[in-house]
């Protein structure tokens, strides 16, 4: 496998002990999320690399569970199948943030209590990129998907006008929020679990999005002076969004981008948001890449010498890259996936940190 970017970006072969922190991360964890991670194929990379990974998936699965379970075994496996790698590229140390899924009240029907819709994807949304090449054409400047008319593709709807009505009387409600600042929290995550009024709890899910690239609400508020750099937070940007609700309509219109929704079946629910490799997620073990430079569904480890986990340690840990993102760009770039909630809430908002992202790349000799 080789960095898409060519010469610029380069793998830089490293032994295990050289990964800081390598033997004291819980390798069954890791274990366990990677063998999660096999119920679909790898996606992007080469296909050496995919067809690699599919054979260490076998042999993942195939392992007793007794075997999965024990400290020594998960460890030697990866260290068997794999070959950390340093990503030596000419920018400075990769930038580490977080995400989670909302848990939010909302209502299958409209109300005074629940006057925010969330959308489903319209049928005249046409991808125009893959999944995993969104972020890519974005930062080129290029959108990922369009409106399909009669007269051919065109951009499709952004944000201020889906909000203003552009798609109303289509039937593409899915269901309502309380909030427009939850509504718009969620949009940027992409998945949410949401409490309804009867007592149940469901699921939605990404299902498309406009095609226009991500701009920060965070950015808007420090760019306008609403907001110092050193004050921004995830708590921060709802507080100021949710006491300024005139301004803060203005503010989330700046983001072009619209995220549509799909409500996912009971099954797939419980076993956690499903990320763009296809597969759920594992708090604090699923990280969103780049996938112009990893393969979604390879293991990857992450350290950084400032972000802390919920015990206070150093944040160092084997992931697996299992989701992508429109602001998740470059070779060490990377989005940690917290978990539901608020505590993970709380966490994923204040994570902005500097770190290295090491590639786990397929021995050559993988039995």
């Amino acid at each position: 496998m080789s960095p898409a970017n060519g010469q610029a970006t380069r793998f830089e072969h490293l032994t295990f002990s050289g990964l800081p922190g390598w033997a004291d991360d819980d390798h069954v964890a890791a274990l366990a999320a990677f063998r999660q991670a096999c119920d679909a194929p790898a996606k992007g990379g080469s296909a050496n690399t995919r067809d690699a990974i599919a054979q260490i998936c076998a042999n993942a699965i195939a392992l007793a569970a007794e075997d999965a379970a024990a400290p020594a075994t998960a460890r030697d496996f990866f260290e068997t199948h794999f070959q950390p790698a340093r990503i030596v590229h000419p920018n400075a140390d990769g930038l580490i943030t977080g995400y989670y899924e909302p848990e939010l009240p909302g209502s299958l029907i409209l109300d005074k209590a629940h006057p925010v819709p969330v959308l489903k994807r319209p049928d005249d949304l046409v991808d125009v990129v893959p999944a995993t090449e969104r972020a890519k054409a974005n930062a080129e400047g290029r959108l990922a998907s369009m409106r399909k008319t009669q007269a051919g593709l065109e951009p499709y709807f952004t944000r201020a006008e889906i909000e203003a009505g552009a798609l109303a009387g289509r039937g593409l409600e899915l269901l309502y929020l309380r909030d427009p600042v939850d509504a718009y929290l969620m949009h940027v995550q992409g998945s949410g679990t949401i409490m309804l009024t009867d007592g149940r709890r469901v699921r939605i899910g990404y299902a498309g999005k406009n095609g226009y690239p991500y701009t920060s609400a965070g950015t808007v508020l420090i760019r306008d002076g609403k907001i110092k750099r050193a004050d921004l937070t995830m708590q921060s940007m709802r507080d100021w969004l949710l006491a300024h609700p005139v301004e803060a309509k203005a503010v989330l219109n700046q983001n072009k981008s619209y995220i549509f929704f799909e409500l996912k079946p009971e099954a797939e629910g419980k076993s956690g948001p499903i990320g763009g490799h296809g597969t759920p997620l594992t708090p604090r073990r699923s990280l969103a890449v780049d996938p112009s430079f990893h393969t979604l569904g390879a293991p990857v480890y992450v350290a950084s010498d400032s972000l802390r986990d919920e015990a206070g340690n150093l944040f160092r840990h084997l992931m697996i890259a299992q989701d992508v993102g429109s602001a998740i760009h470059g070779p060490e770039r990377g989005d940690i996936f917290w978990g539901t909630g608020a505590v993970a809430e709380a966490i994923a908002g204040r994570t902005k940190d500097r770190g290295h992202i090491y590639a786990l790349l397929p021995r050559p000799d993988t039995p």
